[in-house]
């Protein structure tokens, strides 16, 4: 196997396939990432979202997308334009990879592409003493990127740089911009097909961090959802009562089906109710 992939499988505690999968989809993400930032792409753009948080700030899920935002709207940005980089970054481990551009059905400020591969396949170059026997029909590995053209004002960034898997440096939300996009998920994403837990597991997590939101932004992204006008009052109390009022609709059963997959202390998940989520939001500061 390629020492750089086996370094970075290093940090990994792998236990079973499922483990295998985890670790291998999040290698190919930071791959991507680097390959994005040869092509220059974060001078345009900003990492947010799980994945983000996941490699960059410490989130203890895995996560399965790659979610960013232009620094400034261009509704003729090119995202196609960087798939050179980052095929020619899979490829220089071996992987096989290939990027399907995901054609707009409607009028939407999201571009978005698929990154499909053999499962299988991949075990077998990050795992080569894997018994392949032993592993039945598995999906192919399917991950997700999507750029938001179009995005609320108000967002601050920061520079990260990772050394795996090699050199490169990553622009992204800071931590209240990035709270700021998960609390607004919480409050507009359509939850009639699937209770995202995933979104509260992450709200937790910024909140035992003492992380504040960026209210600036927050109030941007509910004007653009129109959950409120850009003539209403908003601070940080009515804020934690919207988030409260979502709190009493949320069917925490369907939520912890939705995250279980995704960590290890499931333990954590049997708090989980409208008053813990309600008794914790007393904390939340802008």
């Amino acid at each position: 196997m390629n020492s750089v992939l086996n370094s970075m499988l290093a940090k990994y505690d792998i236990k079973n396939t499922t483990d295998e999968i985890n670790a291998m989809k999040e290698i190919i993400q930071e791959i991507v990432l680097c390959g994005l930032s040869r092509g220059g792409f974060f001078d345009e753009a900003a990492f947010y979202g799980g994945t983000a948080l996941r490699i960059f700030y410490g989130l203890n899920r895995f996560s399965e997308d790659l979610d960013f935002a232009l620094l400034k709207p261009n509704m003729n940005f090119d995202l196609s334009k960087y798939f050179p980089f980052i095929e020619k970054e899979v490829m220089a481990y071996g992987l096989n990879l290939n990027i399907i551009k995901k054609e707009k059905t409607k009028d939407s400020n999201i571009l978005s592409a698929f990154l499909k591969g053999d499962t299988k396949e991949h075990i077998f170059i990050f795992f080569p003493n894997q018994n392949m026997k032993n592993i039945t029909s598995l999906k192919n590995i399917k991950i997700k990127f999507e750029v938001d053209v179009n995005p609320p004002s108000g967002a601050t960034y920061e520079l990260k740089y990772k050394l795996l898997p090699s050199p490169h440096q990553v622009r992204l939300y800071d931590e209240p911009s990035q709270f700021a996009g998960k609390i607004h998920a919480i409050l507009c994403r359509n939850w009639n097909y699937r209770t995202k837990g995933r979104d509260l597991y992450d709200y937790v997590f910024y909140l035992s961090k003492e992380t504040k939101v960026n209210l600036k932004l927050i109030r941007s992204k509910l004007i653009e959802s129109k959950v409120i006008t850009d003539n209403s009052d908003f601070n940080i109390y009515i804020l934690k009562t919207l988030l409260n009022k979502k709190f009493s609709e949320i069917n925490y059963t369907d939520a912890k089906e939705d995250v279980i997959t995704f960590i290890e202390d499931k333990d954590s998940l049997n708090l989980w109710n409208s008053e813990f989520f309600v008794e914790i939001t007393k904390n939340l500061e802008g």
